[in-house]
């Protein structure tokens, strides 16, 4: 019997969907698609072992969190939602750097006096003591809300189901307030809403998550080891860049970086791997201490011996 796939889910739909694929294929990944654009299952040319499933975003959160799949790609805005002890049945092995978007509480312009959260809580004792109910909040991100204003003190208020666009509940009066996620705030203000000074609840990105409650075996452990070691290799390449001097000229080479090898730049045979943005200041280095000609590259990848982070989901799995 051949042992189980690691099961991988991405989006199937959207802006996070091209930007996910843009990621893999970056990473040196291949999507093949099973049935066309429109199946649902694939695999990865480069990674055999792992088997792709294709779901929305919101599903894909919740597949991570009640076990159905291995590994996944998704929002943080998604996987928080799932309530406030999600870290104990997924992790976040990675930010993949898109999919960025707050999440916020947005107040209507008009309350010109209304600015932070403290102001909200003044407000709706205001508001209950004068009408006798409590001020609606627009959302579709209950648990969040309601952890973010617990944590602030705020309590006459409620919650009131957003179905439709966030962002027009007030004006439509079916809410005073909105939590709501956003890029710009463009949005938010073309409804003639403000974000409150202190109202970012989350600043939220797309994350490759591993499930703490699904079963894993080794062989599948091994499968996202390989995933993860590339994608954390290419990352380092992507901001590293490798300097090169004459080999004759290695021991005042040495001294001239050795200021940044002692901060964590890597040593390398008549050269360093240093961070790109360090690059000229290293190159004048070199150059005031006479040594050159000195050769730049920039690396596709740079592997380590081992994940830092594979190790941890590795002791939260016990195995």
């Amino acid at each position: 019997m051949s042992p189980q796939p690691l099961t991988i889910a991405r989006p199937s739909k959207g802006r996070l969907k091209e930007q996910a694929e843009t990621w893999l294929s970056d990473c040196g990944f291949r999507l093949d698609i099973d049935g066309g654009e429109r199946g649902y299952r694939a695999s990865l040319k480069g990674l055999p072992g792992a088997e792709v499933r294709l779901l929305s975003a919101s599903d894909i959160a919740a597949s991570i969190d009640t076990g159905e799949v291995h590994l996944g790609l998704t929002g943080e805005d998604l996987l928080r939602e799932r309530g406030v002890d999600v870290d104990a049945r997924v992790m976040l092995l990675r930010a993949l750097g898109f999919g960025r978007a707050d999440l916020v509480v947005a107040a209507p312009q008009s309350w010109i006096d209304v600015e932070t959260m403290a102001d909200v809580d003044d407000v709706a004792h205001l508001y209950l003591a004068r009408t006798g109910r409590r001020l609606r909040v627009a959302t579709k991100y209950h648990a969040q809300t309601r952890a973010f204003f617990a944590a602030r003190g705020v309590a006459d208020y409620r919650i009131v189901d957003s179905v439709g666009a966030t962002e027009g509940a007030p004006a439509a009066g079916a809410a005073e307030l909105v939590v709501d996620i956003t890029t710009t705030g463009a949005t938010l203000a073309a409804n003639n809403l403000k974000i409150l000074k202190d109202g970012v609840i989350l600043k939220s990105q797309a994350h490759l998550a591993a499930s703490l409650t699904i079963g894993w075996s080794e062989a599948q452990l091994s499968v996202a080891t390989r995933l993860v070691s590339v994608v954390e290799a290419r990352a380092a390449g992507r901001s590293l860049s490798a300097l090169r001097w004459p080999a004759e000229q290695d021991g005042a080479a040495q001294l001239a970086v050795a200021r940044w090898v002692s901060a964590g730049a890597s040593r390398r045979s008549d050269g360093v791997l240093v961070r790109e943005a360090d690059l000229f200041e290293v190159a004048g280095a070199l150059a005031g201490a006479g040594v050159g000609p000195v050769s730049v590259t920039r690396p596709d990848y740079v592997f380590e011996a081992q994940s830092a982070r594979i190790a941890q989901l590795r002791a939260r799995l016990g195995l």
